[in-house]
């Protein structure tokens, strides 16, 4: 299989130049995730893919965590960390599947035409202060909810909370990886409390998120 890692922010690309002739294959999401313009956390967001829904998957990216997909008949990328494939009738992960299943390598070509979020690719994606982390172990990333090992998934946030936050905007952290219910914040990063309630905030690549204090992983994406 094509060998995945962290795609450098600094790095960032546009175009697509796949074989045409690559067979797509089928993949699962764990969660709700992010479809977006291009393959990385910079590239504008396209849409979101329902969890447990089903995408056709043309590749992934030599030397990086993301897959070229298409949804409800529109193509971009999603973070391959959070799409499974079924293999001897368990769910596995994209990023570490094994060597008998076959992924299709894509590319992608800088050219400047991809939307980005915020409208720039530029310093602030490429001074990156770290990285979330996936969604629970990868058992659980692989699983049917991302999260339901580490009590993120169906966490009850209460709507005082939600309008708090939507009220009090933060500056945004920039972070390599996918902003997804039960990702973990890294603990160097900066959150912020919430009035007389049980979770705190921040903004990731400018989407805004609520984590829980103890676990630092995402219970909620305002979108």
């Amino acid at each position: 299989m094509t060998r995945l890692r962290t795609l450098a922010l600094s790095t960032a690309i546009a175009t697509v130049a796949a074989t045409p002739l690559l067979a797509q294959m089928s993949a699962s999401t764990t969660t709700d995730l992010n479809f977006r313009a291009g393959p990385g956390p910079q590239y504008a967001t396209q849409g979101v893919i329902p969890s447990d829904t089903t995408v056709d998957v043309t590749g992934c990216l030599e030397g990086g965590e993301w897959c070229e997909v298409t949804y409800d008949g529109q193509t971009g990328y999603a973070y391959s960390a959070y799409l499974t494939t079924v293999v001897e009738e368990q769910p596995v992960a994209l990023y570490e599947a094994p060597s008998s299943v076959e992924i299709n390598t894509v590319t992608y070509e800088d050219d400047d035409s991809a939307e980005t979020v915020g409208g720039t690719a530029g310093a602030a994606w490429g001074a990156a202060a770290g990285s979330l982390l996936v969604g629970g172990p990868a058992a659980v990333a692989a699983g049917a909810i991302v999260g339901a090992a580490t009590g993120a998934a169906g966490a009850d946030v209460e709507e005082n909370t939600v309008t708090y936050v939507q009220q009090n905007p933060v500056e945004p952290v920039y972070l390599n990886g996918e902003v997804a219910v039960g990702a973990g914040v890294p603990q160097d990063v900066e959150v912020y409390s919430v009035p007389e309630a049980d979770y705190q905030y921040l903004n990731v690549n400018q989407q805004t998120v609520i984590v829980d204090p103890e676990t630092r992983r995402i219970v909620q994406v305002i979108r």
